[in-house]
């Protein structure tokens, strides 16, 4: 059985341009997420998927595989996730009987190695999952949300039977999606054409594990909370660096 790590980091983000190689702390935003899948000790490769050069090249100087940049249409802005993964593990990837693929986004760089192995021993050990995904706690209800109609008039969003007035910790707990950690059997990619299968275990992340980079605020947020905090960057060892190489 092989585990097989895989990190996005197309060029094109719109809120917060450049992200994936914009620098955090002492090092590139992707160098984190690679630093991660080589900490856990359960991944065999560390594929950096992406269609730019310099993110190439950076993600090769901190040792991950570059094994060519991904096509055009899987690097739209519309393009989802199944795009790139099948690509990557259609071109870079050779099929084994059992495989794990772990999908490490670069915009959750205080998800630890330890969170890593976590994952992946609940989906070894839960054989009706297809896939795990991490969760966290929702911090704005759906059960407070409402709609607005043009006149103004409000309706609530969920059928409740008034449960809307009351205190939020009457209703039921409910988790969102993280975009820190998934991991899903190849397996399931394959016959599902879909990153998660069809039954999907959840797993929470301790602590800021869970925290996504998704707007310019959430990046100062992230800088003034590692600053304060260096030690939950996953550790970054120089020495063990490739030579930056240019893809032709």
């Amino acid at each position: 059985m092989s585990t097989i790590a895989l990190i996005p980091a197309r060029s094109g983000s719109k809120r917060v341009p450049g992200k994936n190689i914009r620098v955090l702390g002492p090092h590139p935003l992707i160098a984190y997420s690679i630093a991660a899948a080589q900490e856990s000790g359960v991944v065999d490769r560390v594929i950096v998927s992406t269609d730019d050069h310099a993110t190439a090249d950076i993600a090769l100087s901190y040792g991950a595989e570059v094994p060519g940049l991904r096509p055009l249409e899987a690097s739209l802005d519309d393009a989802d996730d199944f795009s790139w993964v099948s690509h990557a593990l259609d071109n870079w990837v050779s099929r084994e009987p059992e495989q794990v693929i772990a999908i490490l986004r670069p915009t959750s760089p205080l998800r630890s190695g330890e969170g890593i192995r976590r994952a992946r021993a609940l989906l070894l050990e839960n054989p009706w999952a297809d896939s795990i995904r991490a969760l966290k706690k929702v911090s704005e209800h759906p059960g407070k949300m409402w709609r607005l109609v043009e006149s103004g008039e409000a309706t609530t969003y969920l059928d409740q039977g008034g449960a809307y007035n009351g205190p939020t910790q009457a209703l039921e707990q409910l988790w969102v999606q993280a975009s820190s950690l998934e991991m899903v059997w190849r397996e399931a990619v394959d016959t599902h054409h879909s990153i998660a299968g069809q039954r999907v275990m959840g797993c929470e992340l301790p602590g800021e594990e869970s925290r996504d980079i998704n707007t310019e605020w959430d990046w100062t947020m992230m800088e003034a909370l590692v600053a304060r905090r260096p030690e939950l960057l996953p550790t970054i060892r120089i020495e063990g660096r490739n030579a930056t190489t240019t893809l032709g």
